[in-house]
């Protein structure tokens, strides 16, 4: 039985294990203890030890990424700090003096990569309330970031995951097939076949040159920036890789496309954006296109994690709404010619 098919409380039960275990693998002090604070692809704990000391142990996915792909992760990470780009969590050496650590915990089916980062300090913005000042910080983040990869070099063998449309729509698709995933009727299913298809066709024409493809974030919504008195730090990484730089507008909205507030964020980001960088209009007027494409990839990827209680929460309804969003994107589609 690999990990993911394993029931997640007993899975968890393993990993909490490990996670106390491997603590010794860094120099944390005496009587450290790590708590679990969220489970998505990864588990994350919050490790603390008398004097005030924390840190954040983050315990990898079964099979997600390769030691070099995390390598190349910190790296990115290090770079933006370095630059002056956003600030970044730091990390913490292993006693080994290699920032990622692996151990093997007793009933899981094969050996975990690890990393911690440093405590970061801060809250993430209100979503209660109104956002457009958060999302107008985010494009100019997201810009800067794509400015700072477009003169980065890149260091050898860079491997990190691809966010394009075979990842969502091919035959081994990265988070697994839409058409799994609960409650995709075939009625909807029709609607979505329409919409692929569409999303398809529009990334082709869009095309993949460097400077709208290249290395994003892939998660950075404002759930991953952290604000305090000394000013913005950006957080979560994991799923850094190689895709369309639009997309990251697409991720900062993920689980709420359907949000009647959603077209004022996305001005706000767009505005944001372009006192950074120059956005075209017909790229502006793509924007859409991403957003179809991580909400398929997200309703994927509820079927694909559905043991998870995110996704549980999300399921009711994720499908219909999704074939909804599709249908009046198609609409626009259309209107556009």
């Amino acid at each position: 039985m690999s990990g993911s098919d394993m029931p997640l409380e007993e899975l968890l039960g393993h990993l909490n294990d490990l996670a106390q275990s491997s603590l010794s693998l860094w120099d944390v002090p005496d009587g450290a203890t790590a708590r679990l604070i969220n489970v998505s692809e990864n588990a994350t704990y919050l490790v603390e030890a008398p004097g005030g000391y924390r840190a954040v142990l983050r315990i990898h996915r079964e099979n997600y990424h390769t030691h070099r792909a995390i390598e190349c992760e910190l790296g990115w990470l290090e770079a933006l700090d370095s630059a002056g780009v956003v600030i970044t969590p730091g990390v913490y050496t292993g006693r080994n003096r290699d920032p990622i650590q692996q151990a093997h915990g007793d009933g899981l089916p094969a050996p975990r990569y690890m990393v911690l980062f440093h405590f970061v300090e801060g809250k993430a913005p209100d979503e209660s309330g109104d956002m457009t000042a958060g999302y107008e910080e985010l494009g100019a983040i997201a810009a800067r970031c794509h400015e700072h990869v477009l003169g980065w070099k890149k260091p050898d063998d860079f491997q990190r995951l691809t966010w394009d449309e075979k990842a969502v729509f091919g035959p081994t698709p990265t988070w697994g097939n839409w058409r799994d995933a609960p409650e995709v009727t075939p009625d909807m299913a029709g609607v979505l076949e329409k919409v692929e298809q569409t999303v398809r066709d529009r990334l082709s024409a869009f095309g993949k040159a460097p400077e709208r493809f290249n290395l994003i974030h892939a998660d950075m919504r404002l759930a991953n920036l952290l604000i305090d008195d000394r000013g913005t730090r950006l957080i979560d990484f994991d799923d850094c890789g190689w895709g369309w730089f639009l997309y990251d507008f697409a991720a900062a909205i993920s689980f709420i496309e359907d949000d009647p507030r959603i077209p004022s964020l996305k001005a706000a980001w767009v505005k944001g954006y372009r006192s950074v960088r120059d956005l075209s209009a017909a790229e502006e007027v793509e924007i859409d296109t991403f957003v179809m494409l991580r909400r398929m990839a997200l309703l994927a990827w509820i079927g694909s994690h559905i043991e998870a209680p995110e996704p549980q929460a999300l399921a009711p309804g994720f499908a219909a709404t999704t074939a909804r969003l599709g249908q009046a994107y198609m609409e626009r589609v259309r209107a556009m010619g």
